[in-house]
């Protein structure tokens, strides 16, 4: 019975994985489809647990050890989960997924800890090449690759952790990308001698390149700009995911494998529709370090004119008069935690008569889909979040295109200026509007460093203030008139 069961077990939570996968394709059906997948999750690792048996038919074991990880572990990520801040979920998500690489790291580390157990120094140093040499070769290489995507998945989702919440700066060198492609060679290098020729100093050479992988991820994350940090979270995904399928092959674990799998492919394949949204390819991406300020200015800078001001009546009765308002949500907005205020002020316009919709460019935020479910918080109708392609179809028609913290995705230099960083990323075209109203705490430039034309532009005006309290302040306005 028990042999039916695991396996049976096993394809229960392959295929809740793949039917959460395709629920939190819309956020409708997000939530259950999370659920969903947490469900399959638990009767794979109970199943685990109780009914897993070796080749002796020996059960599993050392259930205190497993059961105060299993509980600490829930504990952490529920308190985490619970109180952490939308404005702070790009981050906590890069952490996770940096535990899910350490996890995998940690998986090979210990599978190869197991096959050299008991191996001491006068055993390796007269056949310890015979005795890898007896190790299969694609267990090996299973090990090996696990433990190098695993480990640059871990300290590269680190660094970017760190680099979201403000801990850590852009560092970067003059041929530090010389350096990374060397430090990939090396690991390749180390790599095949280890597996191809099966040494004396295997052990050596395997902890070497564990070490080297570490340092890969972190200079690997650590140049790259603050404006591409949405595409490294989605690629360093795919890699923990890629690492966690490793795992499965490992253990002939069928769940493990086929989540691994889900994981590797939607985080390749949404890192690549945001290079596609970016107009840029992977390449440029990891090497060209966009929106990176090395020269201390903001690349593509020019001399710029003067901004104008509109106060908070003016923009009320402009809004309050319009027929079709476009509201472009940006990182700002999801700081000042405003989406609630947001909602807020398209209910109060729709009440006058006025079309409310949302423009969202695809990497608006910190991590693919910020905007998107920061406003899927707020219960702001899916139908008005409209992609860019949508959106810029009804600028033309619209009266009043409001900016809340948005900056980089409405800059205009992404289509005039060849020397900016930016040049050729598709943006939302605002000034098609009549009317541009930019909310912003200050003149600074964005995430990316760079100067915003559109904010001197004959159209636009500039509404100061924290995000929150502007629109409180001009949904009370609204109201009163």
């Amino acid at each position: 019975m028990q042999n039916i069961l695991l396996p049976l077990s096993y394809l229960i939570g392959s295929v809740t994985f793949i039917i959460g996968l395709k629920m939190l394709s819309h956020p409708d059906s997000a939530r259950k489809g999370n659920l969903v997948a947490a469900v399959g999750m638990i009767i794979a690792i109970l199943a685990t647990i109780f009914l897993y048996r070796d080749e002796d038919g020996t059960a599993l074991g050392n259930y205190t050890w497993i059961f105060a990880g299993l509980i600490i572990g829930t504990v952490v990520g529920t308190l985490a989960a619970k109180k952490v801040q939308m404005t702070a979920m790009p981050e906590m998500v890069s952490l996770f997924n940096g535990m899910g690489g350490a996890c995998a790291m940690l998986i090979s580390i210990i599978e190869f800890k197991h096959l050299t157990h008991g191996l001491d120094a006068e055993v390796l140093e007269e056949s310890a090449g015979m005795f890898f040499t007896t190790i299969p070769a694609g267990m090996f290489i299973t090990i090996v690759l696990g433990m190098i995507i695993g480990s640059v998945s871990f300290a590269g989702s680190i660094i970017a952790w760190g680099k979201l919440n403000g801990k850590i700066k852009d560092r970067s060198f003059n041929g530090q990308h010389i350096v990374n492609i060397l430090l990939m060679l090396v690991i390749a290098a180390l790599t095949i001698y280890m597996i191809a020729a099966r040494p004396v100093s295997t052990i050596t050479i395997f902890y070497l390149i564990l070490a080297i992988s570490l340092l890969y991820g972190i200079m690997f994350v650590l140049p790259i700009g603050g404006a591409d940090m949405p595409v490294v979270i989605s690629l360093l995904n795919s890699f923990t995911g890629v690492a966690a399928a490793f795992g499965g092959f490992l253990y002939n674990n069928p769940v493990m494998l086929t989540g691994g799998i889900l994981v590797g492919s939607a985080g390749t394949i949404l890192t690549i529709l945001m290079c596609k949204a970016m107009n840029r390819s992977l390449k440029n991406v990891l090497i060209g370090s966009f929106g990176g300020n090395k020269t201390g200015g903001a690349v593509g800078d020019k001399e710029q004119g003067h901004y104008k001001e509109i106060s908070m009546n003016d923009t009320a009765t402009l809004m309050a008069y319009a027929q079709k308002v476009v509201i472009i949500p940006g990182y700002g907005l999801a700081v000042a935690q405003a989406q609630h205020i947001c909602h807020e002020l398209e209910k109060t316009l729709e009440e006058k008569g006025v079309e409310v919709i949302y423009g969202i460019h695809p990497v608006a935020g910190r991590m693919p889909g910020h905007m998107n479910v920061l406003l899927a918080e707020a219960d702001v109708p899916y139908e008005k979040l409209l992609e860019m392609e949508d959106a810029n179809e009804q600028m033309s028609s619209a009266n009043v295109v409001m900016i809340l913290g948005a900056n980089d995705v409405v800059n205009p230099a992404a289509k005039e200026d060849p020397s900016s960083p930016i040049y050729g990323m598709p943006i939302l075209d605002v000034e098609r509007a009549e009317h541009v109203i930019v909310n912003k705490r200050s003149m600074k430039p964005g995430y990316a460093g760079i100067e915003n034309e559109l904010f001197f532009r004959p159209k636009t005006s500039m509404l100061f203030g924290d995000a929150k309290k502007v629109l409180q302040d001009l949904v009370a306005e609204l109201k009163g008139m």
